[in-house]
């Protein structure tokens, strides 16, 4: 297996030190791995420090309110990743004895873990014999074997499982599979990678044959959807109105301003006069001070979203809970909404 001990020769030598590598405990790997679902580790390496330091074990993660675990989440975005952690937790301590299970059956049984997770799991922390396949790993087999079946498609999954597996040197299934994802993230990069000093050039099919910027060949993504989305920041001194989105729909379980969403852009006037915003504000006299609009990519979705800030004597909808403005940090609120309100601290 000269592929695979080449990786792991150059792990070994270039491997970067985080903190979920110089540990077996399957907890710790299990939130490093849910962190790091589309998140870069630059970007994840903070959260899960803060998170193993406020929830140290499956325990108090399972004690743990769920508002408190999507505090600690917000800003990492796809917020169902928290609540399955959450609900994970609950089956561990429930089915397990508070124990994280050891095989790959009952791990890949828990909420929010998938084959990608139970491998990574049972690979890092107990040294089982299964094949890691992420984008990282994607893009390595793809350009090293000169593999041209999409990735994203049924077929594509189906023949890069088997090849992973194959891959794998068994009695090193944890390291070779940090080995393989730590090259396609630092050096078999998506973008200009640096194939002259790479130790498969001389091995590399995509290479030889000149077509590593083509490789791995992926189906054309889903037509990205608008929505239009208007929240009115209803303000009276220092307090305003918030609530807790329940429908099963982004965002889930997190904190918002009372929203008017909308099938279609519509004018500023249009949603003042909507019988949404009048229910929202009754009949009391209001003031608009502030109108301001961004735009908030998800994977499929595109949202346009408008903030009104409106002044009121008085609040009319007891739907919402009220709360003083030098204490909203203390909720969880979306990306987008967090990032306007840190305005009004």
């Amino acid at each position: 297996m000269t592929f695979s001990n080449t990786l792991i020769n150059w792990y070994e030598k270039n491997a970067r030190e985080l903190p979920w590598r110089n540990t077996k405990d399957a907890y710790s790997i299990w939130i490093s791995e849910i962190i790091l679902q589309q998140t870069r580790v630059e970007q994840g390496l903070p959260y899960y420090q803060r998170f193993i330091q406020a929830f140290p074990n499956v325990i108090s993660l399972h004690q743990a309110s769920e508002d408190q675990v999507l505090k600690m989440w917000e800003g990492l975005g796809y917020y169902s990743r928290a609540r399955n952690m959450k609900f994970a937790a609950k089956q561990i301590v429930e089915q397990h004895n508070a124990v994280f299970p050891s095989n790959y059956k009952d791990i890949i049984a828990l909420k929010g873990i998938g084959p990608y997770t139970a491998a990574a799991v049972a690979s890092l922390a107990f040294d089982l014999p299964f094949a890691v396949v992420d984008g990282n790993v994607f893009r390595v087999l793809s350009r090293y074997f000169g593999i041209e079946t999409p990735i994203n498609s049924t077929p594509g999954k189906k023949e890069f499982d088997v090849l992973a597996q194959k891959s794998l040197i068994k009695s090193r299934a944890a390291t070779y599979n940090q080995a393989i994802m730590e090259f396609g993230a630092l050096f078999c990069k998506p973008k200009n990678p640096d194939c002259i000093q790479c130790p498969l050039v001389n091995s590399c099919a995509s290479f030889a044959n000149h077509k590593v910027n083509l490789l791995p060949i992926k189906l054309k993504k889903l037509k990205v959807k608008e929505r239009y989305l208007n929240f009115i920041l209803l303000k009276k001194g220092e307090e305003l109105l918030i609530e807790k989105r329940q429908e099963e729909n982004i965002w889930k379980g997190l904190y918002q301003l009372p929203l008017i969403e909308t099938e279609k852009q519509i004018s500023e006037e249009g949603i003042i006069d909507s019988k949404d915003f009048k229910k929202l504000v009754g009949q009391e006299p209001f003031k608009i001070t502030s109108i301001q609009e961004v735009e908030h990519k998800l994977t499929h979705r595109l949202l346009k979203i408008r903030f009104f800030e409106i002044e009121i004597n008085k609040f009319q909808n007891n739907h919402y809970e009220q709360v003083k403005i030098e204490n909203i940090d203390t909720f969880a609120f979306p990306k987008p909404v967090e990032n306007y309100l840190k305005t009004l601290l």
